[in-house]
């Protein structure tokens, strides 16, 4: 089964990652909070999966920010599925993988997600 999630606008990329973990702990905390719950509020409705594999479309608002930075916001969305109760964990069994696109939308920035339930 297949199933598609949009979380709105973008997420934090490494550098801010890092910047937020070197400042402070509480910093990173309060950053990795916020996107989780974002891709919480996201999956709400899914039901739980035993292994995953993630198609990620990162829509950017910009070319500012290099893919591999955007890309390192995987971290919050895989912790999010595992909040959420869609998946038990985020180690080797029940995560496949994960491909990256990357594309501009200046409008409308997002996260696609297709969440494939690998058997």
């Amino acid at each position: 089964m297949t199933y598609k999630i949009i979380i709105p606008g973008e997420m934090p990329g490494l550098n801010k990652i890092i910047k937020a973990g070197k400042s402070h702990y509480h910093a990173y905390n309060k950053l990795k909070k916020e996107n989780t719950q974002l891709v919480i509020w996201s999956v709400k409705k899914l039901p739980q999966m035993e292994k995953v594999y993630l198609n990620i479309t990162w829509y950017s608002k910009n070319q500012r920010r290099d893919p591999d930075n955007i890309a390192a916001a995987v971290k919050f969305i895989f912790d999010g599925l595992v909040e959420a109760g869609v998946i038990k964990n985020d180690g080797w069994k029940e995560n496949a993988g994960w491909s990256n696109t990357f594309k501009v939308d200046s409008k409308n920035p997002r996260i696609e997600v297709e969440i494939v339930e690998v058997e």
